[in-house]
């Protein structure tokens, strides 16, 4: 919740930011947000597997506690970076440290039996939820002191986690689970390989991969889309993304559970797409501030489909290959999210510039629905691999 709510605080700010560093418009600063966005995702492509596999090897607390400590001191250095080099350079060190959810995802697994996983991975996303609702509220009031002064305190957040790490959370990796740290372990390009190998694995690592590349479009775009498209302020900004939040967090702590027990895994994350798919189309052609609340309860029901997914693939391995799996679907997320931003920042510049053909700040969603589309027919399509 904490690591959530520092992300949050300053994605109100973010746009601001950009166009001060680089001095251009909104559209423009929307690319660079993408560029940002697509080298953080790079270097937890990088890193997932790796960290994953460290703790395998030392256990899940010193990775997450080490990892925090290096994420609050780079939040402090893009609270003061002037250029947009160094603002890289801050989102670099942050991807790195920041591919910790695949060593969260390893501790909730050393601690939930088979067959409730999926369950408990929908209260990260419920706990990330919380975040949200927290952090972008917070950011948004904080603009009012500079828009600076949300990443300070996103990097005070950073370090209190480090530190209620540090005197509260126990080590749940005990000694018989633990397997020597090998490098080629941690090369994402060949976990990806291995993972493919075992059963239903490879094929629901696709659907994540298209299903996560649509999803992005949140995060990488919404603030953009909503200043462009309906001149909100960053608290306007803020209290949609607290509102989204509140449906998230809901969603993932509350429905998941009934969907599973009453639906099953696989159709919870069937409904979750096809719920996706409307409410991706609906964004693209919304022209109301009212609308976009409304629709909000129900486009949060997509949030099913990820933890749905992430717990059919874990109770798939062993307990001690836990960290390596979560790392590789790190890794997967990550790839979708160096992809995702290219694409949809790149689209929404060509249809917000002043010279576009045809003005549609919405078109990124429209992207983002066709993919999912296309996610929903591979996962159908790979039902039979599944059975087998």
């Amino acid at each position: 919740m904490l690591d959530a709510m520092g992300i949050g605080l300053i994605l109100p700010v973010m746009p601001a930011l950009l166009q001060e560093v680089s001095q251009t418009s909104m559209a423009d600063a929307a690319f660079w947000g993408g560029i940002l966005t697509a080298s953080y995702a790079a270097m937890q492509f990088l890193f997932g597997p790796l960290l994953g596999n460290l703790s395998d090897r030392f256990g899940r607390r010193p990775v997450l506690i080490i990892s925090l400590i290096f994420m609050g001191f780079d939040y402090f250095l893009m609270a003061i970076a002037p250029t947009l080099f160094l603002l890289f350079v801050a989102r670099i060190i942050s991807g790195i440290t920041g591919a910790t959810y695949a060593t969260a995802a390893a501790y909730l697994s050393d601690t939930s039996a088979k067959g409730e996983r999926s369950k408990n991975f929908g209260y990260i996303g419920g706990a990330f939820g919380i975040g949200f609702i927290l952090g972008p509220l917070v950011g948004g009031l904080l603009s009012e002191f500079g828009i600076r002064m949300p990443f300070i305190i996103a990097g005070c957040l950073a370090l209190l986690n480090a530190a209620f790490g540090l005197l509260v959370l126990p080590e749940t990796l005990n000694a018989n689970n633990r397997r020597a740290f090998k490098w080629y372990r941690a090369n994402p390009l060949k976990a990806l390989l291995r993972i493919r190998n075992l059963p239903m694995v490879g094929s629901v690592m696709l659907v994540v991969f298209i299903y996560s590349t649509a999803s992005h479009v949140y995060p990488v775009i919404w603030n953009f889309f909503t200043i462009e498209k309906f001149a909100w302020e960053p608290k306007m900004v803020a209290i949609s993304l607290a509102a989204y939040g509140i449906c998230a967090a809901v969603v993932q702590v509350t429905i998941l559970g009934l969907m599973i027990r009453r639906f099953g895994v696989e159709r919870t994350a069937s409904l979750g797409m096809i719920i996706s798919i409307g409410a991706l189309i609906f964004l693209a052609l919304v022209d109301s501030t009212l609308l976009i609340f409304i629709g909000m309860p129900i486009a949060a029901l997509g949030a099913v489909v990820s933890p749905a997914l992430q717990g059919m693939m874990a109770d798939q391995v062993s307990d001690d290959e836990q960290g390596e799996l979560q790392g590789v679907f790190a890794s997967v997320v990550a790839i979708s999210a160096i992809v995702s931003p290219l694409i949809l920042s790149y689209t929404f510049q060509q249809f917000t510039k002043e010279e576009a053909v045809f003005y549609l700040p919405g078109a990124p969603f429209g992207v983002a629905a066709m993919l999912t589309l296309l996610a929903l027919i591979v996962f159908n399509l790979s039902r039979k691999e599944r059975q087998q």
